[in-house]
């Protein structure tokens, strides 16, 4: 009888940061409808509204002292860990103003520090893993292309992949829902 090992694949854990000023605001809606369409089978999701893990202002250290971050702490720390374990990272961010919402900014703003901590290998261990964006605008969808460059552009800087960006459009709530091509592109969105 010959020795032979299986290799099996650790399932893929998603990080769903809800970056929302409306609890379950339509990109949520959308963001869920992709999550229990597409995900693929056995990946692990985890849903984290930013509103409820507030970070402080980020503070720019790189050119006094040594340029290090010390070890986050609190919110932050639970937001970092939860970033390094996932193996798929969605922002869930309505358009704001052409771009990112407040929160999901400053959580990106944190990561200038993260890169500089100590020993934590920021940028390595997050490398390979995928960036995607979820987003629900009022109006035409060239609006988005500033969010979609910055989730893409940081994609590329941090040695991610970029999985794209899932657009809706709606205002009110429950408006996503009526939007068919949203709705089909949210059934095979992570599928790819």
């Amino acid at each position: 009888m010959s020795d032979q090992s299986f290799h099996t694949e650790a399932p893929r854990r998603f990080l769903f940061l809800d970056a929302g000023a409306r609890p379950d605001g339509n990109t949520v809606q959308l963001a869920r409808l992709a999550a229990e369409s597409s995900l693929p089978v056995g990946a692990e999701q985890r849903w984290l509204r930013l509103a409820d893990h507030p970070l402080p202002p980020f503070q720019d250290l790189r050119h006094a002292g040594g340029g290090s971050y010390p070890e986050p702490e609190g919110h932050e720390r639970t937001l970092l860990e939860a970033t390094l374990a996932a193996t798929d990272l969605v922002f869930v961010a309505p358009l704001y103003w052409y771009t990112l919402p407040t929160p999901a900014k400053l959580y990106l703003d944190h990561w200038v520090g993260w890169l500089r901590v100590p020993g934590l290998d920021f940028r390595a261990r997050t490398a390979g893993a995928t960036l995607w964006g979820v987003t629900v605008l009022a109006g035409r969808d060239g609006a988005a292309d500033p969010l979609a460059g910055t989730l893409r552009l940081t994609a590329e800087y941090m040695g991610m992949r970029w999985g794209g960006l899932l657009l809706g459009n709606g205002s009110r709530p429950g408006d996503v829902l009526h939007d068919e091509r949203a709705l089909v592109a949210a059934k095979s969105f992570f599928a790819g």
